[in-house]
């Protein structure tokens, strides 16, 4: 009866719902639980509210850790903690979908070198959170300038570098603490120079036809991997006098074959529960990158870096690709070395365009608001005018949307977590600061 038992329960467990679910089980869960909050009304202020929409002399109330409402003379609770927001701007927190806190750690000492798994090209097996020091002083000076979420991510070395983790930027002893709930998994991947400089005398790759043929290699395995997994078809009845039934002949359910940590992942990213960010520089390179996608069946959320991604802007957003990009980094490798200033409004441009200032960097982190000004002006030179109300989404619903979060967080709308800062004057000004924080409600 044991015997009976565990193969029935095996056969459970390999049917058509653990096959859509198994590559995105989560045994390392989030506990993040939000902090106490009383309800907190700032009057009086200048709201973008991150759907492109700027609200003058406007309030916003946030109760129960959700944004309760926004507009003008909004009425409040008795117990509500008023602020005076005269010269102040109000926005979405800010979230950096591109930062290696906690993997890189500070000090920056050979012994928080964590963030690259360079024993091979293809390591989707990796997770960073598993990296993570959640004591990393950058968590901290990160939420000073106003960051509330940030996605973590495996570095650049590898083909295929590991899983991402989006977190709440909540101070914590763990990583699973600052988990955002429900947040998708990352996927890092990498073109271009990087695995091939790592890889080129290791056993390759060692060209850019290298890396590509790497990626395919993967992915054929993965795709194998999601037949052999999925639910079979019914065989077919056998109508003969000895047949015993059709139950007998019945081989539905999947091959429950032996799990494989790097085709989970890989296996996640063509079903599409989990999204895939690419480091890509080079134009060309990232239109490889979207015909592999499609060869493979997958979407692509983002490029990061992106230098050339204003060559490409019409066709990223015909596809419903963000473009994760810096203000005005760049000519510091040959694949960086077609860089301009006006990149971040020229992805911003077309009408589905979803532009994004991220950091990699624990020092830029710290002044997105400022990055996305340098941004702002270097379109405006340009003969781009992009409003404060567009620009902010740089920083908040584009990303949000790139990390499949933006249901829960990124623009001020009731119902949303109340993700919030207040800034001293326009975030884009080179004196603002972020004078009060809220995640969930909570002042951090």
């Amino acid at each position: 009866m044991r015997h009976l038992l565990l193969a029935c329960l095996g056969v459970a467990l390999c049917g058509p719902a653990a096959a859509a679910s198994r590559f995105v089980e989560d045994p390392y869960p989030s506990t993040y639980r939000p902090l106490a909050t009383t309800p907190v009304l700032i009057e009086h202020a200048t709201v973008l509210t991150g759907t492109g929409e700027r609200l003058d002399d406007a309030d916003v109330l946030l109760q129960d850790g959700r944004v309760q409402a926004v507009g003008r003379a909004l009425a409040a609770p008795a117990n509500v903690t008023r602020i005076d927001g005269h010269g102040k701007w109000v926005t979405p927190g800010i979230i950096d979908v591109h930062s290696h806190l906690g993997v890189y750690a500070s000090p920056g000492v050979s012994a928080h070198s964590d963030g690259n798994e360079m024993t091979a090209p293809v390591t989707p097996n990796v997770w960073a959170e598993h990296s993570i020091w959640p004591q990393d002083p950058g968590f901290g000076t990160a939420l000073a300038g106003g960051v509330t979420s940030l996605q973590v991510l495996p570095g650049s070395a590898n083909l295929v570098g590991g899983r991402g983790v989006t977190l709440k930027n909540v101070p914590a002893t763990t990583y699973q603490a600052m988990k955002f709930p429900g947040a998708p998994w990352g996927l890092k991947m990498a073109c271009g120079e990087n695995p091939k400089r790592v890889y080129g005398e290791k056993g390759g790759p060692a060209t850019r036809m290298g890396n590509v043929a790497g990626y395919r290699a993967a992915l054929i395995d993965a795709s194998e991997y999601l037949r052999k997994n999925a639910p079979k078809k019914k065989a077919p009845e056998k109508r003969h006098w000895w047949s015993r039934g059709a139950g007998d002949n019945d081989s539905s359910g999947d091959s429950c074959g032996k799990r494989d940590l790097k085709l989970d992942t890989l296996a996640g990213a063509i079903n599409g529960d989990i999204r895939v960010h690419i480091h890509c520089y080079r134009a060309d390179e990232m239109t490889t990158m979207l015909d592999l996608a499609k060869e493979f069946g997958f979407k692509i959320a983002a490029f990061h870096h992106g230098v050339e991604a204003y060559k490409i802007a019409d066709r990223l957003a015909q596809e419903n690709v963000c473009g994760a990009l810096w203000a005005d980094w760049w000519g510091f490798k040959m694949e960086a070395f077609d860089g301009i200033q006006e990149n971040i409004a020229l992805v911003d441009r077309p009408a589905n365009g979803c532009a994004i200032v991220h950091s990699d960097s624990e020092e830029g982190i710290q002044r997105l608001n400022q990055e996305a000004a340098k941004a702002m002006a270097a379109g405006r030179r340009a003969g781009i005018a992009i409003a404060p109300e567009r620009a902010i989404r740089w920083l908040t619903s584009n990303p949000a949307k790139a990390l499949g979060i933006e249901k829960q967080t990124g623009s001020l709308e009731p119902g949303k977590m109340a993700d919030v800062v207040v800034w001293n004057g326009s975030p884009f000004s080179s004196y603002a600061l972020a004078e009060k924080v809220y995640i969930d409600g909570a002042q951090v």
